[in-house]
């Protein structure tokens, strides 16, 4: 596939699963309150709604880094685009009763896991107590349809034996991300039970969404964007844990089934808590995405171990989710596997030779939605 002088590879037909893509007759004209906006996988999520006609209004911080997907793409010329804390109970409330959203869609987070050990407070203040604040927010507003919390893959108390997850799992976490992650699924079963009875008209549910990669991230301490980093620096990658696994799955995989769930969430009758993630049969390691994505983007240095590896702060090694509930709504990977790292080589090579960022991006979800012509929405 080529667009913008740029290679896509696509998988042959018979490898494409029979999922579903999002209903851009749902999305049309319904009010969208996106949080995390400003992210990398809500700046894509608000390019890919407003494509569909939807009507989005964008809730979070300023973007950290520079440059971002964000600001490269110009997402507020797109969006009713508000820069505002979740910790902020008043801000928040202003902004949901301004914009009266039909559909709700929280990737609002604090989301490293290494800055949670730095500031453990703020972390569980935004995941926890921004995720109160919002449903709150929601509740006295009621005009809500479908409201989806994003959580994470790192919900689960991990015993870091590579077993894949399944949603009845114990829930933990053995660090301030990850058991603010699990805490705030508490806080979503706490507001479903008291302000959003599931025989009600609103439907609250939670999906556990796996490690993404996609062209656009410039985020700290996450495998892809130190790949860039490096590659631009003709210095060597440093890597803390080759040898960790993760359910990685392309940008577009994932939030493909967060808007397919918020389909189904509407409509009622779907389980309340989703796995969203690869097939767990073939995990990849950290080394391997890097020895794929190293050369793709032409770097003149391999990678090396950090010397401090051994005493940086914990992070379990061994990762994976069972998908079978999702797949079952018709939620799964178009991008799996190397064709992931492929597509996110393709959008940095991109930028490299000049091409603007938001055309890269909407070829990619425009190609991404070709790949499964003729499959059920």
């Amino acid at each position: 596939m080529e667009g913008l002088g740029v290679s896509l590879p696509a998988p042959s037909k018979a490898a494409l699963p029979q999922v579903s893509l999002p209903d851009p007759a749902f999305w049309a004209g319904k009010r969208v309150l996106l949080t995390g906006h400003t992210g990398f996988k809500g700046s894509w999520l608000a390019l890919w709604l407003a494509d569909m006609g939807a009507k989005v209004t964008g809730l979070a911080l300023a973007p950290e880094t520079h440059p971002n997907h964000f600001e490269a793409t110009d997402v507020a010329s797109l969006c009713c685009h508000h820069v505002a804390d979740l910790r902020d109970l008043e801000a928040v409330r202003r902004i949901v009763a301004e914009t009266q959203p039909e559909v709700v869609l929280h990737l609002g987070a604090q989301a490293l896991v290494r800055r949670s050990y730095r500031d453990p407070h703020g972390t569980f203040a935004t995941n926890v107590g921004g995720t109160a604040n919002l449903l709150e927010a929601l509740a006295e507003a009621a005009s809500a349809q479908a409201i989806l919390v994003i959580t994470s893959d790192k919900v689960y108390a991990n015993d870091d034996t590579g077993r894949a997850f399944r949603e009845e799992d114990a829930l933990g976490g053995h660090d301030p991300y990850s058991a603010s992650k699990a805490a705030a699924e508490q806080v979503v079963g706490a507001w479903r039970a008291a302000r959003f009875p599931t025989t009600g008209p609103v439907r609250l549910a939670t999906a556990r969404g796996g490690n993404v990669i996609g062209g656009g991230d410039y985020s700290e301490d996450r495998i892809v964007p130190d790949i860039v980093r490096a590659a631009e620096r003709g210095e060597a990658l440093v890597l803390r844990s080759p040898d960790a696994t993760r359910p990685w799955q392309h940008v577009l995989d994932c939030l493909c089934g967060y808007l397919v769930y918020a389909e189904r969430l509407a409509a009622g009758n779907v389980p309340l808590a989703l796995n969203i993630g690869p097939d767990p049969g073939v995990p990849i390691t950290v080394a391997e995405i890097a020895d794929v994505l190293l050369p793709a983007l032409g770097a003149a240095e391999s990678w090396k171990l950090d010397p401090a590896a051994s005493t940086a702060p914990r992070e379990m090694k061994l990762l994976s989710l069972d998908p079978a509930r999702a797949r079952l709504l018709g939620i799964g990977d178009r991008l799996a596997g190397r064709l992931a790292l492929d597509w996110t080589a393709a959008w940095y090579a991109g930028r490299a030779a000049g091409k603007p960022a938001r055309e890269l991006t909407m070829q990619q979800i425009a190609a991404y939605q070709t790949l499964n012509s003729g499959i059920s929405r």
